[in-house]
This record gives structure tokens, C-alpha cells and sequence, in this order.
């Protein structure tokens, strides 16, 4: 059997950082390009539909607000809610007349009602 001569080497405290190299460069991450992974837009939203409870409905950024401010800035979107605004005023206006109606239909029925127990 071969005898081998193992050597300890000590080093205090101000010697180690000069000596050691302590960052993660021999992990096999070069540089910060290899980290960042690009994903294609599928993945994205596969991602995404995986994610969707997870992520905060509200708050300036990471959030579905955030997500619907920055796309809807990026769409125009206030061109489409320029679209939508005469069709809220049309619907508001219907519910105005369909109460109106509502009110004459029960007043006629009163009126009948009063009629028939007016004539008994």
C-alpha cells in the first residue's frame, strides 16, 4: 500500500478573503445571461393560467392591476372604453324608462283596482 502525506494549511481570519475566493463563480454561472431564461409567449401564459390565484389582485406592480394598467397603456384601451361609454349612457337610459313604465303599469292596476271596488 502507497503512503500518502496529506498537508493542512491554516489561515486566520484576514488571510482567508485574500486567499479564498467566497463568491459562487465556480457553481458553473458566468455570467447573468446564462441565469436569465427567455420563455416563449405560450409558456407565458401556461405560466401564467398556473399562477393566476397566486397573484395579487392589487398593488403597484406583480399584480393584476398592474397587468391590465400596463397592457391596457399599451393597447389604447382608452380608445375602446371611448367606444363604451355611449353604450353605459344607452343602458342608463333604458333603466330610466323601464322604471317609468314600471311606475305607470302599477299605477294603472291601482287605478283599475280603485275602479272595480269603487263601483261595488
Amino acid at each position: 500500500m502507497a503512503k500518502i502525506n496529506l498537508i493542512k494549511q491554516e489561515y486566520n481570519k484576514s488571510q482567508y478573503t485574500q486567499v479564498i475566493n467566497t463568491e459562487f463563480t465556480e457553481l458553473g454561472v458566468t455570467s447573468s445571461i446564462e441565469v436569465t431564461q427567455s420563455i416563449s409567449v405560450g409558456e407565458f401564459f401556461n405560466n401564467y393560467q398556473e399562477i393566476f390565484f397566486r397573484i395579487p389582485k392589487f398593488g403597484e406592480s406583480n399584480s393584476h392591476e398592474y397587468l391590465v394598467k400596463t397592457s391596457g397603456e399599451y393597447i389604447d384601451f382608452t380608445t375602446s372604453d371611448e367606444n363604451i361609454e355611449p353604450l353605459i349612457q344607452e343602458i342608463t337610459q333604458l333603466r330610466q324608462q323601464n322604471v317609468e313604465l314600471n311606475q305607470q303599469l302599477i299605477d294603472l292596476q291601482l287605478q283599475g283596482v280603485q275602479n272595480i271596488t269603487g263601483s261595488l
